[in-house]
């Protein structure tokens, strides 16, 4: 397998196996002690990434990103995704549990090395995410 593939494939289970499966002990696996991204709520390094990926899935248990396309050139991997999840669980962002559904498209670009994500930055509705949760009313 090429160290395209690779990349391509990390990013995959990346999302399948830390967001989807809820797999904690894949976040050792696929974030470097030291990862950063450009999110300050995420913090920088793996224990500041799993703190807030133990937020997100205490409020919207059943949530899901589908992954629609991996781009990957060099160590760099674009992918895009499509986050689905029910307010169910925990107060989030100074919301009540709600039920409210949420559906928002997004972007992450990584980088990778031997199967590591060293650095991120993600592009999302965050607006939209906002809206549906009731935390700011539409425009």
């Amino acid at each position: 397998m090429s160290s395209l593939e690779s990349n391509r494939q990390a990013a995959a289970d990346f999302f399948e196996q830390i967001w989807n499966q809820k797999d904690e002990s894949a976040i050792d696996r696929f974030i470097a002690l030291d990862a950063a991204g450009n999110d300050p709520k995420f913090g920088v390094g793996r224990e500041s990434f799993r703190e807030q990926w133990k937020k997100w899935h205490a409020a919207f248990p059943d949530l899901h990103f589908d992954v629609r396309e991996i781009i990957a050139e060099g160590d760099r991997v674009v992918t895009r995704w499509h986050l689905t999840g029910t307010h169910t669980g925990a107060d989030y962002l100074g919301k009540s549990s709600s039920g409210a559904k949420i559906a928002v498209d997004g972007v992450s670009i990584d980088t990778i090395k031997d199967g590591v994500v060293l650095d991120g930055f993600d592009a999302w509705d965050s607006l939209g995410f906002r809206e549906q949760l009731g935390i700011i009313k539409p425009l």
